[in-house]
C-alpha cells in the first residue's frame, strides 16, 4: 500500500514482508557455493556478507568476482556500503572484531551497535515521560535482556561493565530530577537508608543531577539496590 492505497507492484519486495528474507537465502546460494569451491572463508546472513582472505590484493579478486557472481543473478554489490579493508574496520551483525593477547581475534561489540544501544536507553530514561522507576526499570529489564542475548559472543566484559555504570548513573541522575527539590530529595534519601549528613550533602547538591549521581548519591543508590529493583546487569 502506498499511502493508503493498494498499489500493483512489478518489482521488489515490501520491507519487511516474508519474501525478504526467504529470497535473500536462496537466490545468492550460488554464490555461497562458489566461495565454498574456492576455498574461501565468508559468513553470510542475508544479504549482509564478509569474505575473509589474507591480502588487499587479495580481497580486491574476491571483490570483483563477487560482482561478476551477483551481477550474473542481476543483482548488485552496494559499492557504498561495501569495501576492501582490514576485518577490525568493519563490523558484521553488530559485531566487530579485537586483537588480544598473543595476536588472538576476539569479538566485540561495533560501535554503531553501542551508539544505537544507549540511544535507546535515552528514550527509555527520558524524564519528560513522567514514569516512576519500576516502570523505567521494567522497560530497560526487557531491552537490555534481549540486547544482552544478541550479544553474548562479545569477549569485551570491559564494555559492559562501563554500560552497566552508565545505565546506573543515568538512573540516578534521573531519579535527583524527579525529586526536584531539596527538601524532597532529603526526605526520600532518609526513606533509602541515607544518613541524615548523607541526605542533605547530596540535597545540598541535588540541582548538579549529574556530577551528583556519580558522587555522593553513588553511596545510596548502590549496584545492589539497583539488583533489587530487578535491573539486569550486562557484565555477568
Amino acid at each position: 500500500m502506498l499511502n493508503g492505497v493498494v498499489m500493483e507492484r512489478w518489482e521488489g519486495t515490501p520491507q519487511g514482508g516474508p519474501l525478504s528474507p526467504l529470497l535473500a537465502n536462496i537466490l545468492p546460494e550460488e554464490v555461497d557455493q562458489a566461495l565454498e569451491r574456492r576455498g574461501h572463508s565468508f559468513a553470510r546472513y542475508a544479504d549482509d556478507c564478509n569474505v575473509y582472505v589474507r591480502s588487499r590484493r587479495a580481497g580486491e579478486r574476491v571483490m570483483e568476482a563477487l560482482r561478476k557472481l551477483y551481477g550474473d543473478l542481476r543483482l548488485k554489490i552496494n559499492e557504498e556500503r561495501s569495501a576492501v579493508a582490514l576485518a577490525t574496520s568493519r563490523k558484521f551483525l553488530g559485531y566487530s572484531f579485537r586483537y588480544g593477547p598473543k595476536g588472538t581475534v576476539k569479538l566485540r561489540v561495533a560501535g554503531k551497535a553501542r551508539t544505537a544501544m544507549k540511544e535507546r536507553v535515552r528514550i527509555i530514561t527520558r524524564r519528560s515521560r513522567g514514569r516512576g522507576m519500576e516502570e523505567v526499570i521494567a522497560d530497560l529489564r526487557e531491552f537490555l535482556r534481549g540486547w544482552k542475548n544478541s550479544f553474548r559472543l562479545a569477549e569485551t566484559p570491559g564494555v559492559f561493565r562501563d554500560l552497566d555504570e552508565w545505565i546506573r548513573h543515568r538512573l540516578r541522575a534521573r531519579q535527583l530530577k524527579l525529586w526536584k527539590r531539596g527538601t524532597t530529595m532529603f526526605r526520600e534519601l532518609c526513606k533509602l537508608g541515607a544518613s541524615e549528613s548523607l541526605a542533605a550533602k547530596i540535597a545540598a547538591h541535588g540541582r548538579r543531577w549529574w556530577s551528583t549521581s556519580r558522587g555522593y548519591l553513588h553511596h545510596v543508590l548502590t549496584i545492589r539496590t539497583f539488583d533489587g529493583w530487578g535491573l539486569p546487569r550486562l557484565a555477568t
